[in-house]
Order: C-alpha cells, then structure tokens, then sequence
C-alpha cells in the first residue's frame, strides 16, 4: 500500500513537471471558472456502500443491492444512484490510471456501471481529494484530469470526493481542479464535495462546481451523541450543526448532512422515522445506506414513503428551519413550490409531550383555516383554525402538510 501511495505522489508530481508548474503552482496561479453543470436541481437519491458495508463491498453486492432498488420498489421512489465508496481501488498502473481491485471487482468498473445503468439506474463511484483515500488507497492528487477522463469513460454519473490525507491543500483550490476536470471530461457528472465542513463549504462550494457538500463529520447509527467516535454524530447533532446553513442550499447546490442510517440497527423505528422526516425538511440529499438487498418491511415502508419523499424533492428548494425551540420541543417548517408547508413537531425529550404547530408562528394570518395531513399516517386529519395540537412520542417526530 506505501508502495502504491508513494508512486501515486511520484506520478503526479511528475504529471504538474511537464505542464512546467507544481501541484501548488497550478491551484494558486491559474483561476479556473467552472460553468453550471445543471445537475441536481433536486437534492440527490440514491444509495452508497460505505455506512452498511465499509470496506467490504465487491461486485456481488453492488449487483444485488442494484436489483434490490428496482425490486423492492426504491427507484420507482426516486433512488436513481448507485454509488460505490472507499476500497474499490487498489493501484495505479505504469501510466498512472486507476486500477480496481480486481479480486472484488473481477469483471471491472466498466462492466458493473453498464450493469447499473441496464437497470435505469446511475453510477457513483469515490475518490480522495489527497494523496491517498481515507482507507489508504490511491487518492486524486495530482491525477485529477486523467482520473475524471477515466471516470467518463466508465460511465460514471457521480462522483463523492473526500478529504483524507490532504497535507497542505486548500480546500477550495483542491475541489474546484477536480470540478474543472469533471466539466471537460465529457459527461455530467453530479459533484459531491466531501470535506465534513472544516472550511465551511456553504459558503464556496457551489462556486468551485460542487453540488452538494458536506456539513458535518461522518454520521453515527445514534440518536444523538458520539461516544467514542470523535468526530462522529448522532441525528439530533447534526440537525443542531445543520439547522442555521438554509441560506445555502437551492437546486444546483445542497447542504449534505451525510447519508442515512435507516434500517442499520442502531434506532428504533420511530427515530428512523424521525431521521428520514428531518433530512427531508433539510432538502438533503437522500443516500440510503442499508443493505436494500435484505432490509425488513419497516425499513422500506420507511425508505419508501413517497409524501415525504416528495417534500425533499419539492422543486421550490427551500430548505426548512427551525421556527421554535422550547425544553426539548421543536417546530420545523419548509415552504413548498404549491404555497403549502412542511411542519415537522419533533419531541426531543425522553417522555411523550403535546407538540402545537401555530399557524401565526409558521407565517399564516392569525384566522386562517388549514387542512392538515399526516405523512406518515398517509391520513387527512382535518381542517384546523390557529394551531393544531398533537401528542409525539418521546424521541419522535410527527411530519405534517399544511395547505389553506
């Protein structure tokens, strides 16, 4: 693994040699103007390997999670990507291109994405913006434009680049030579910046080309906290660092929470429920990262609920804010491109409370009449004048629509 690291870090110093310039040189002396590559105008869904499988992954499984997603109903639902994380590498050859593992992906990258794409499905694959990826294999640096022609010709569809083993770099420099590359390397391709927030991207990262960034470091399977993870988070720490970036996001460019956790084990079905209700009104983008292939009925009844679904990909692309916070009680509203709202009432307390929406408080006249339905109970509850009042379990949340 050295070996590969350091002929990686020798083959693209080289490769900045011939253009007469260092890696530095090229990112800090040439500006680079990335045109709008008019993708994502809705936040991304899809699924990605890392959270359920890690490093273990080959081509079987990739092949029986793309089955699963048509089987079990997901892509009718709008999960269009499959996306392979960290460890399909191994090396590079004599001409610095990207070698797969061949003992994991034995009939090679070309072959899985047009397996992929014969399902009606597209193809994400990941790389590093530094030497080496986060599990030490080879990393872009230095090999951005041979990587992204790579990427084209396997067909790839999306591209998730991480921010491991980086030395010096700047982050903005970085990302937009691999957005320079990615536009001319022939084919759309979706552009997730994955640099956990460190130099708050909201701010830049649509600009250097990104279409979604991530905000955080990595998500737990937990409510909340880390435990012994570090830079881990639960869903409600997430939420808390995710809750003031709204201004960021629209179509073209989304705050990236990280992708999901449901169906991994580590919630109750009520917090998944939770989980997925808040990545909506956030207008995420929508990675599962469950094993499709084997997921039981409430995790895909939960993946697969298409009133939720449709809030996260409303074409208005607001997305929601936290309008009130009280000892452990919050309201969530998201307009929505058919003047109605998203409200979600989330309990974050150990014991079941009554939640009210008020419709003042989410920006109606004081006598408007509202129709109010469930998302997750799928039910019309009714026409309600000046708030409506419900009891939300402990480390729950109820999801509503509002229209007048």
């Amino acid at each position: 693994m050295l070996k590969g690291i350091i002929k990686s870090l020798v083959g693209g110093f080289f490769f900045w040699l011939l253009l007469g310039l260092t890696p530095a040189a090229a990112e800090d002396g040439v500006k680079l103007v990335i045109p709008d590559n008019g993708l994502a105008l809705t936040p991304p869904m899809g699924w990605n390997s890392w959270n359920r499988f890690g490093c273990d992954i080959d081509e079987g499984k990739i092949r029986a999670v793309t089955d699963a997603l048509v089987a079990s109903g997901m892509k009718s639902a709008g999960y269009s990507y499959v996306i392979i994380d960290d460890c399909w590498q191994k090396s590079r050859d004599a001409q610095g291109n990207i070698i797969a593992d061949e003992v994991r992906f034995p009939s090679g990258i070309k072959a899985l994405s047009d397996y992929i794409h014969a399902k009606g499905l597209k193809f994400g694959i990941y790389s590093d913006t530094g030497i080496a990826t986060c599990q030490g294999r080879p990393g872009s640096r230095g090999y951005e434009y041979q990587d992204a022609r790579q990427y084209a010709a396997w067909g790839v569809d999306y591209l998730k680049f991480d921010w491991c083993n980086v030395a010096s770099q700047d982050a903005q420099s970085s990302y937009r030579l691999m957005a320079d590359a990615l536009a001319k390397s022939g084919r759309p391709i979706v552009f997730s910046i994955c640099e956990w927030g460190t130099h708050q991207p909201w701010e830049w990262a649509r600009g250097v080309g990104g279409n979604l960034w991530r905000t955080t470091g990595d998500i737990w399977d937990h409510w909340e906290g880390s435990g012994n993870h570090g830079d881990w988070h639960g869903v409600l720490d997430i939420l808390d660092m995710e809750a003031d970036l709204f201004p960021h996001a629209g179509p073209g460019g989304w705050n990236d929470p990280d992708m999901l956790e449901v169906g991994n084990g580590g919630m109750t079905s009520d917090q998944y429920r939770a989980h997925f209700s808040l990545w909506a009104m956030l207008a995420a983008p929508l990675i599962a990262g469950n094993d499709v292939a084997h997921m039981d009925a409430d995790t895909h009844d939960i993946l697969t609920n298409k009133e939720v679904i449709a809030v996260d990909q409303d074409s208005l692309g607001q997305q929601g804010l936290r309008v009130e916070a009280s000892k452990g009680q919050e309201v969530w509203m998201r307009n929505l491109a058919d003047g109605g709202r998203a409200v979600i009432l989330l309990n974050r307390s150990s014991e079941t409370r009554t939640l009210s929406a008020n419709f003042v408080g989410l920006g109606y006249s004081p006598k408007a009449r509202l129709q109010v339905r469930d998302l997750w109970q799928h039910k019309t509850l009714g026409t309600f004048v000046d708030h409506y009042s419900v009891a939300v379990p402990a480390r729950s949340a109820v999801m509503l629509r509002l229209h007048d």
